[in-house]
């Protein structure tokens, strides 16, 4: 029903009720006449005062619209990475990180809208026009739910939802909060008979960076559903409700808080409920993102996360301090440090980005020709490239790796010709070298040791094994002692 058929109502209800006092007296009639007008003017009264409030708060926003627009509005354009620098009003010429680092630059600089380039200049996305308070130092990325709006009547839970719009690219948000030792953003929700929560059933939240829902309104406990006067203890039903407008109260009351958890941050939507009686009313207003404060770094850089903190964006490899002596890291700076491949450890002795060695020994006999000797135990398979039933090494990464076989070969007692026995090491089906005995080379108990090495350049993905190329009726490998291989060097530059 409609704010207009129910103002009808009333009046309808205020002329009935005169007709109904009919059979009283005139002082009874005058009497009711007066109640009955009251009770209509406070109505109407009551009617004004809210669309008064609403004139208020709808002025508002648009005045922040019109000084956003103004504040858009002077931005100067920026096409790509190439732009180099953005000349300021003093006609400094600034794209920092922060506005700590810009304040830092020029410390005549006042308050007001500045470029910066949180993710780093040349790299990554466009610098991002933001309100630096110079005061405080802590950069403020602006957004387009900043001013208090009203939710309207609805009845289930997120009936009402807004998506919140930065004016800053995730990366970038993402690059600020990583720089900075402390970011927040605060929410507050004025309310009438409109809870967050009740009798178990939620019905206002709001959604991370990732997308997940969250209940917690202050604080960083995000398995609790709380506001601020819950952390405090002073709600106006403690301790039945831990937030103000979860009260069963018909009055108005509200509810703030500073979610201050750097990795939820930023709010990207808000969703509201359960606004559905007559008097029922919510209206939020979430603050701008602000970040303050640098994530220092003392000492020689211990991580390539250390040497973007201190400005380095070329990526490549770097030195930093390991736990015991300088080791060798491998930096991409096009990445985020929360991205995965954004660091890659290549070791002190060797340049290795993934350890790789094994040892298999296999402990049958073997006759079988041109096909790959398994094996039956794994002593070693660091790295996981050694396939113990097919007997195929996998090389991880582009480098040099060292290959040793070593087998026992079981001649027969007395033969009628020659016998031989000839195993080869194999390279994607290409032989790269072999080793040979006869019946010749035997000892006493007709065995003899077959050791093949080799050392050799692989593509990652290169298969290598052994397998037997010839062999003499009767005579067999007793036993293969080992088979061992490692990576000696990686060729770097291929394998990134």
């Amino acid at each position: 029903m409609s704010r207009f058929s129910r103002y009808h109502l009333s009046f309808l209800l205020f002329v009935c009720s005169t007709c109904l006092t009919a059979g009283l007296s005139v002082e009874e009639q005058l009497n009711q006449l007066r109640e009955n007008y009251v009770e209509l003017k406070n109505n109407l009264e009551s009617k004004v005062v809210q669309l008064e409030a609403k004139v208020v708060q709808l002025e508002e926003k648009v005045q922040h619209q019109e000084s956003l627009l103004i504040a858009l509005q002077s931005q100067q354009p920026i096409s790509s990475k190439s732009v180099s620098a953005i000349s300021q009003p003093s006609g400094k010429i600034y794209v920092l990180r922060t506005c700590r680092e810009t304040r830092a630059a020029d410390p005549s600089l006042g308050s007001g809208m500045y470029w910066i380039d949180p993710d780093g200049q040349g790299v990554g996305d466009d610098p991002i026009y933001v309100f630096c308070n110079m005061a405080s130092g802590s950069t403020e990325i602006l957004h387009d739910a900043e001013s208090k709006t009203d939710v309207g009547n609805c009845a289930d839970p997120g009936c009402y939802s807004k998506a919140v719009n930065y004016n800053a690219t995730m990366r970038q948000i993402m690059a600020l909060i990583d720089l900075s030792t402390e970011c927040h953003q605060s929410v507050r929700y004025d309310c009438i008979c409109a809870p967050l929560e009740i009798n178990g059933i939620v019905y206002s939240w709001w959604n991370d960076r990732n997308g997940n829902a969250q209940y917690f309104w202050s604080g960083s406990n995000s398995s609790v559903h709380t506001c601020q006067c819950g952390l405090d203890g002073n709600c106006v039903e403690s301790p039945a409700v831990t937030c103000n407008c979860d009260s069963s109260l018909p009055t108005l009351l509200s509810d703030s808080g500073v979610i201050a958890v750097k990795n939820l941050l930023p709010i990207t939507r808000l969703n509201f409920g359960r606004t559905i009686l007559d008097v029922s009313s919510g209206q939020y207003t979430l603050g701008r993102l602000e970040c303050s404060g640098h994530m220092a770094v003392t000492g020689m850089p211990k991580s390539c996360e250390d040497l973007w903190r201190i400005g380095h964006t070329l990526s490549g490899l770097y030195l930093v301090m390991g736990t015991a002596m300088v080791e060798n890291v491998y930096c991409d700076f096009n990445k985020l440090p929360s991205e995965a491949g954004f660091q890659k450890w290549m070791g002190f002795v060797d340049v290795q980005s993934v350890p790789t060695y094994f040892l298999v020994t296999k402990d049958n006999g073997f006759n079988s020709i041109n096909i790959s000797i398994p094996y039956t135990t794994e002593k070693l398979n660091i790295g996981g490239a050694m396939n113990l039933s097919s007997g195929k090494f996998t090389a991880p990464r582009t480098g040099t790796y060292f290959f040793s076989f070593t087998g026992l070969i079981a001649f027969p007692t007395s033969s009628s010709s020659l016998a031989q026995f000839v195993v080869g090491i194999f390279l994607n089906d290409i032989q790269i070298g072999s080793s040979w005995d006869d019946e010749a080379n035997t000892v006493i108990g007709q065995e003899v040791p077959v050791v093949v090495q080799s050392t050799v350049n692989l593509q990652a993905g290169d298969q290598v094994w052994l397998q037997v190329t010839a062999i003499t009726a009767g005579v067999t490998m007793h036993s293969v002692r080992s088979f061992t291989g490692w990576l000696l060097q990686e060729n770097l530059y291929q394998s990134l």
